[in-house]
């Protein structure tokens, strides 16, 4: 038998617990799977887009001045995630009105339509 493995959480540093799941939950619609106070300080937040598929975010909230210096940027300018959808012009329309903010506009390449958005810290998707 094969070994079968799956990413399940990808850690995401966030500033802040609650604008994060305000962003994630409000205005891309995501579902909230889980959020458990650990500490006073720490909680496990754990997000997903709707449609129950496996990949989903750990919110991990920056501690002390390296981990904040990184929010927005943990992967240095490039595109971080990777949304897939099963109604592209739905979900850019949808996102639009909320106000998220389109980095680069939707194009039509080979494999399908694309377009990068960046979330509140300017993560790019």
């Amino acid at each position: 038998m094969g070994k079968q493995q799956c990413l399940a959480l990808t850690a995401l540093v966030v500033r802040d617990y609650d604008e994060a799941i305000d962003f994630y939950v409000g205005k891309l619609g995501f579902e909230l799977r889980e959020d458990t106070r650990q500490s006073e300080t720490k909680r496990w937040v754990v997000v997903a887009p709707p449609g129950g598929g496996a990949g989903a975010l750990l919110l991990a909230r920056a501690d002390g001045a390296q981990q904040e210096a990184v929010v927005g940027r943990q992967t240095g300018g490039r595109v971080f995630l990777f949304l897939e959808t099963d109604d592209f012009q739905r979900d850019f329309a949808a996102y639009s009105a909320a106000g998220v903010r389109f980095a680069r506009p939707p194009k039509v390449e080979p494999y399908g339509t694309v377009a990068v958005f960046e979330d509140l810290y300017g993560n790019l998707w």
